[in-house]
This record gives C-alpha cells, sequence and structure tokens, in this order.
C-alpha cells in the first residue's frame, strides 16, 4: 500500500455517508468530475476499490465499510485536537461546552457554578441543557454528563454519583405544616406527582398495600416536578439527590423518613472523548464534578442523620 493521501479522505467520508458523487462534490463545492477523481486516486493509493460502482450508482463496498469506520474516527480525533490546540493558542479565556440533562442542570450544576466562577475564572462554560443525545465531537461538546450505562461509542464514561438513586416524598413547608402529626395514610388523600408505580412502591414500604393512587400529575423531567412541589402543588416522589439542596435552603422539606431506590434507577456519567483525556480544561472540569459530587453525598448523609 503507497501513502493514502489524507487531502482526499474528507470527501471519501462525505461520499460515504450520500452514497452519491454528484450531491458529495455539491456539498464541497468541487465539480462531479473532481470528486470522481478524487475517490480513484484513493482506491489507487489503498490498492483496492472502497465503492461497487453499477453506472453512475456508487455503493459502499465491505472494504470500504472498514476503511470508514477508520477515517471517520481519524477524522473526529483530528477536529477534536484542533479545537482544542486552537483555545490554547489563543491566550484567551477558554471555553468548555458541556451538554446536560434539564433536571440535572437546574437542581445540581445551576447552583454549584457560582464556586466554579471562583475556582476558574480563566475557563467559561458552555452548558446547553438538553435531553437529547447529541454527538459530543460533530455538535462541538467537549463532554455531557448522562445517565444509563450507555454504550456511547468513542466515549470515555466515569461514574460521577456511585450510590443508588434514592426517592423520597418532599412537599412545601405549607404541606408540611398542614401534615403535622398526620399518619401516612393522609398523604394519600394530597394531590401527588410523580408515577403511580412509584407511589405504590413507596406506600407498600410505608406499610400500606391498600388503596388506588392517582397522581394528579407526571412529569419527564424530575425538576419539572420538584419545582411544582416547591409551588404547593403536590407531594412529590423525587430523587433525593435533585431535591437536597431545596432541602437545605427549606424550599422543601422531606415529609418522611421511608425512601425506596428507583427500579429504573439511571447512575449519571461524566462523558468524553478519549482523545480530550489529557486536556487540562477537561480535567479542571472533571475534577471539580468528583468534588462537587462528594461534597453532595456529605450533604446527603448529614440530611439523613437528621430526619431520623
Amino acid at each position: 500500500m503507497n501513502k493514502i493521501p489524507l487531502q482526499f479522505l474528507p470527501t471519501f467520508r462525505l461520499a460515504a455517508e450520500t452514497q452519491n458523487l454528484r450531491a458529495t462534490a455539491q456539498a464541497l463545492h468541487l465539480t462531479h468530475s473532481a470528486v470522481s477523481q478524487q475517490i480513484r486516486l484513493l482506491e489507487e493509493q489503498l490498492g483496492f476499490e472502497v465503492f461497487d460502482r453499477s453506472g453512475r450508482k456508487i455503493r459502499l463496498n465491505s472494504a470500504g465499510e472498514i476503511f470508514l469506520r477508520s477515517v471517520s474516527a481519524g477524522l473526529k480525533e483530528i477536529h477534536a485536537g484542533a479545537q482544542a490546540a486552537q483555545v490554547s493558542a489563543s491566550g484567551q479565556d477558554q471555553l468548555f461546552r458541556l451538554t446536560v440533562l434539564p433536571s440535572f442542570a437546574q437542581r445540581w450544576l445551576l447552583p454549584r457554578l457560582g464556586r466554579w466562577h471562583r475556582q476558574h475564572p480563566r475557563l467559561r462554560l458552555d452548558i446547553e441543557a438538553s435531553v437529547q443525545l447529541v454527538d459530543l465531537e460533530e455538535e462541538g461538546f467537549h463532554a455531557g454528563i448522562r445517565t444509563g450505562g450507555g454504550p456511547w461509542p468513542g466515549l470515555v464514561k466515569e461514574p460521577l454519583f456511585d450510590w443508588p438513586m434514592e426517592l423520597i416524598v418532599v412537599g412545601s413547608p405549607a404541606a408540611a405544616k398542614r401534615l403535622a402529626g398526620k399518619s401516612v395514610d393522609a398523604f394519600a388523600a394530597e394531590a401527588l406527582l410523580g408515577e403511580a408505580s412509584g407511589w405504590k412502591r413507596w406506600f407498600a414500604a410505608s406499610g400500606i398495600v391498600a388503596g388506588s393512587f392517582r397522581p394528579v400529575a407526571t412529569f419527564n423531567d424530575y425538576g419539572l416536578m420538584l419545582q411544582a412541589a416547591e409551588q404547593n402543588l403536590g407531594l412529590a416522589l423525587g430523587r433525593e439527590l435533585l431535591a437536597a439542596d431545596a432541602l437545605a435552603e427549606g424550599r422543601l422539606v422531606q415529609l418522611s423518613a421511608v425512601s425506596i431506590v428507583q427500579e429504573d434507577s439511571q447512575p449519571y456519567f461524566f462523558v468524553f472523548p478519549e482523545q480530550l483525556r489529557d486536556w487540562e480544561p477537561l480535567r479542571l472540569v472533571r475534577n471539580w464534578l468528583t468534588e462537587e459530587a462528594r461534597l453532595s453525598h456529605e450533604m446527603l448523609q448529614a440530611h439523613r442523620t437528621q430526619s431520623v
């Protein structure tokens, strides 16, 4: 095999994705013949064809599919390295782009950003809160915080919290005052927020197995549900981790010491491309998140002790 013409690899990747030389030429602002020639020259240097041809149509063959996987990974690594080098060479305030779930951003990350800025004033965080699973490198993110276990090809995943995610019952101070001194049976008469299956398990753990529990509202985001509870719209069965700050500040009150482990508990992971592992901004963000997670754990343990 001769030396591979690296300048033709972006053309090959786009042609492989579109399976259309004319569309590839339009996207790259080249002529159809120029794209065709680049592909031919690449195949000559490789010593094998990467496309099967039928008239004007092309289709990636098995050898091309194997080659495409390596090319795509290599081009992504080059792109990420160029981004990191550009930031490093600028000498200006650095920017770290992070994608997170809205509930995590609102209930956990946001309250801690003040400490981040005081510790690292020259490294700005660009945070995008979204439930969409994005391609970090394609969308220009340096890292993400995700739930679940993946797999996320090409990404390193490190757990942020290594303890089970417990669900607790919380309500506003007004709800706590209203329920003070009452048995758990009184909870069933309240407006309940969250999944019926979760409430059924929680009531069973509290010693109540009969009756039906029909929440007045369900949410696809724990942050919204906890906010509704803060506004006295009902009792919430939510993640203890996401309620912790509101409990410490008195915006929410834990109404019972009974908790349950979330059946489909999805741990939080810090994920990033392997090639950025040794990049200094990523190291700073990772270490800061790890320390904040440790402090959160200590706060939760202290709260549990006080609630006993």
